[in-house]
């Protein structure tokens, strides 16, 4: 049980690292959102380039940003059901989310992404349009690196949860 803790624990920290970082980028896609909307009805101008770096960094902080939400318990969950019940029970409701759903789901996603992202880095994949960023390789980049982060911290959750049912009185804190 002390290596399952060990093991969760550094999942745990690495996600706070990434998430913290995420948080600067969010602060950037704040500054080029607002120079964009200052360009565009102040100055009636607009570049591509602020458009799509406004997506750029919104994908990033999503992808990236998603192990560090599933954390802090931030992902949407229906807590009709899930609040009312006991800590045992929350505990097999996030064991089974994470085995059933999540686990699956990253694992098909970062496999069907692979492909895709290495086309992308192969051709150095850059915008289509006049003046816009010619780095998008490295946003696709961010699918199966940020959904790795993703499965990284279910299995976390997932350790947490199963350690709850097996020693309830072990890890106080419930799976978070």
């Amino acid at each position: 049980m002390r290596t399952l803790k060990a093991v969760s624990h550094g999942i745990d920290v690495m996600n706070q690292w990434v998430g913290k970082g995420v948080a600067w980028v969010t602060l950037g896609l704040v500054a080029v959102v607002f120079i964009d909307v200052v360009m565009r009805y102040a100055f009636k101008s607009s570049f591509v380039f602020t458009q799509e770096l406004e997506w750029h960094l919104f994908a990033f902080i999503f992808l990236i940003g998603a192990g560090y939400t599933l954390f802090h318990d931030g992902h949407v969950r229906v807590d009709i059901i899930y609040q009312r019940l006991n800590a045992k029970g929350r505990a097999w409701i996030n064991l089974l989310g994470v085995l059933l759903f999540l686990i699956p789901g990253c694992v098909m996603i970062i496999a069907t992404s692979w492909h895709f992202v290495l086309r992308s880095w192969a051709v150095l994949e850059g915008s289509p349009d006049p003046g816009g960023i010619h780095f998008r390789f490295l946003v696709k980049g961010c699918i199966p690196l940020g959904f790795t982060l993703l499965l990284l911290q279910g299995i976390s959750l997932g350790i947490k949860s199963l350690l709850q049912l097996i020693d309830p009185q072990g890890e106080k804190e419930g799976p978070h």
